[in-house]
């Protein structure tokens, strides 16, 4: 990069100089006392970042399910979170409180080498650019620090907002504040980050705040989980021997234990304790963390109990043996190390990549449960990018947060908004939903054979099949269908669905003229239709045509027909107003015991047997179309 002027470029800081960051990074874990009320972030901006060239973003307090289809953006949304961090506590490590306040963005910003930059895993830092191009632009009045970063919320009342500028020259790094609202002594949201869990080992050795993040950042969260339990566990028997040293009455005489009301306050409030409840209801598991002195263990280590749980007493299965965390299964690691950070008081906001990649559906709503109790009992914001129907179905609209390419959002406002989401509305690659925006016709059948019949219907008939229609398979009600086309039409404007379902076991008289299903009225766009006799099949049962599939006579396909079905089938079988049991028969059965396969038939039908309700349906698909 040859645009950013010398005068511009501060001296680096020095290979591996950036320091320890463990009060504000998240990341650390220290066991801190600070009780000032979390931040939440209202508003992050980004220009040139990733997917994002020019994009702001509203987050909502509480937790947020982050979702879209693959490369829409929801880990460029947690990783911009991330690096805004890691460009704050550089900041503050490197200038001072003062390199975060107003005056700051008329300074030097400072280097760092690209082996420092540890909050994300990237090939190289040209990869924190949309479209890898880092350079200044013509005309551009940054300075050559072309990729911004903002985050704004809210503090007694008062908007606050703090963002960095970042350039890249010969592989170096350079951060600079570049907008701030901050008063000395205004605090800055906490981040965490935590993508989706792998790395463990079976020796974890004991490292500082810098090497955490940097094994976060590089995706080897299990790399560190001892560690961060050790922490956890520390402070909490730090916190245990104060209370017993706390006078036990006014002569001053010390306590041999902890009092209830104490005892019952850390249980309600301190990580480790969280951490091992939260265990024992999932699980009916404990952590038992090993002594370690640093100048005597080389690792940690971290085993777990198996048991069951009488409210805070827990009675170890007999005859088992403890063993190491490491074998534990994925989903119980993952479900660890996610609960972990989220009890950490080091941190405002949580950012969750995935975390419910390797969890069972019941666990995955376990752990949304936990983390939203979490939130709204101390105030911490999730932002949890995720790809489960599981989670997604069941949460409420307004807590998902739609990230589409090209870095628009929105909040969803109603149900049938999931729906399209579930479905891959809003993925690069969707094979199904890309047909639906060329064509805009949409064939919901229940059946893969459906469509097969039909076409081979529509030839006996004369008609041509109108190619316009994708077929939507789906055993789902008139109900969910319509939810469906109302979130494609949001994104797909001017789609036109039909939803074609069997009568089964309904009354006859659901189903009106023209095939008209008269429990879901059609609306402008949404057409709802419904089979007058049971299903498809039993628009095949054309004596000829039986026997000329099966080998039989027509003689022995009506004997058949009488004997083993009670039906008789003549001139009135193209009827509209067939005969009740021919409307109600189970052909299904009746194929199969001839041993016949559906489509078979149709493509036999000869065009005197096309019934009238099949007719009806092929002229309102052409009409449509």
């Amino acid at each position: 990069m040859t645009e950013l002027q010398h005068a511009d470029i501060p001296e680096p800081l020095p290979d591996g100089a950036l320091p320890l960051m463990g009060e504000n990074s998240g990341l650390g874990l220290s066991a801190t006392d600070d009780v000032r009320p979390p931040i939440t972030i209202r508003k992050v901006s980004f220009q040139r970042f990733k997917q994002f060239k020019d994009t702001t973003i509203t987050l909502r307090p509480g937790v947020s399910l982050i979702a879209g289809g693959n490369n829409s953006g929801k880990t460029s949304l947690l990783h911009g979170l991330a690096v805004w961090e890691f460009c704050r506590t550089a900041t503050r490590m490197e200038r001072g409180e003062e390199g975060l306040l107003p005056e700051a963005t008329d300074r030097q910003g400072f280097g760092l080498g690209d082996e420092q930059f540890s909050p994300i895993n990237v090939p190289s830092l040209k990869h924190l650019w949309t479209n890898l191009k880092s350079a200044k632009e013509p005309d551009a009045a940054d300075g050559g620090y072309t990729l911004h970063l903002t985050c704004e919320w809210e503090q007694d009342g008062k908007a606050r907002e703090l963002g960095f500028g970042l350039a890249l020259v010969n592989d170096r790094l350079f951060i600079k504040t570049a907008s701030s609202n901050l008063a000395s002594g205004d605090p800055a949201p906490r981040i965490a980050y935590l993508p989706p869990f792998a790395g463990i080992m079976a020796r974890e050795e004991r490292i500082n705040g810098a090497i955490r993040r940097r094994r976060i950042g590089e995706g080897l969260a299990g790399a560190v989980l001892r560690n961060l339990l050790l922490d956890m566990q520390q402070a909490n028997l730090a916190k245990r021997a104060a209370l017993r040293e706390r006078p036990a009455h006014e002569s001053g005489k010390r306590r041999t234990k902890i009092s209830d009301a104490d005892l019952k306050r850390l249980r309600e409030e301190d990580p480790w304790e969280l951490l091992l409840q939260a265990l024992r209801g999932v699980f009916n598991a404990e952590l038992q963390v090993k002594d370690f002195r640093e100048e005597y263990h080389s690792y940690i280590e971290v085993l777990v109990d198996k048991g069951t749980v009488d409210g805070y007493k827990f009675k170890r299965h007999p005859g088992y043996n403890l063993r190491d965390l490491m074998v534990e299964g994925s989903g119980f690691l993952q479900w660890l190390s996610v609960y972990t950070l989220a009890t950490s008081p080091d941190a405002d906001v949580l950012l969750f990549d995935e975390p419910d990649a390797h969890l069972h559906p019941t666990l995955q709503q376990e752990m949304l449960g936990r983390l939203e109790d979490l939130a709204s009992s101390v105030g911490k914001q999730v932002l949890l990018a995720t790809h489960s129907s599981e989670i997604l179905r069941n949460a409420e609209p307004s807590k998902i947060l739609q990230i589409k390419p090209g870095g628009s959002t929105r909040y969803l406002s109603e149900p049938h908004q999931k729906i399209g989401l579930l479905e891959g509305l809003g993925s690069d690659y969707a094979p199904r939903i890309d047909q639906v925006r060329k064509a805009k016709h949409i064939l919901f059948v229940e059946g893969t054979s459906d469509i097969p019949i039909l076409k081979h219907l529509a030839q006996a008939a004369g008609l041509t099949w109108p190619t316009d229609w994708v077929a939507w398979h789906t055993t789902a009600s008139h109900k969910e269908r319509k939810n469906l086309w109302r979130a494609l039409i949001e994104d797909i404007p001017g789609i036109v669905a039909v939803s074609l379902r069997d009568r089964d076991d309904e009354a006859l008289n659901t189903v009106g003229d023209h095939l008209q299903d008269a429990n879901c009225p059609d609306l402008e766009g949404f057409h709802a239709r419904k089979w007058r006799r049971r299903y498809i099949e039993a628009y095949l049962l054309w004596p000829p045509t039986l026997a000329a599939c099966s080998g039989k006579t027509e003689d022995e396909v009506t004997d058949y027909l009488r004997d083993h079905h009670a039906i008789a089938i003549g001139s009135s079988f193209v009827d509209r107003d067939a005969p009740q049991t021919l409307i109600d028969v189970r052909a299904k059965n009746i194929l199969t015991g001839l041993g016949l396969n559906a489509i078979d038939v149709a493509k036999n039908l000869p065009a005197e047997a096309i019934c009238e309700d099949v007719l009806a349906l092929l002229k309102l698909l052409n009409d449509l179309a």
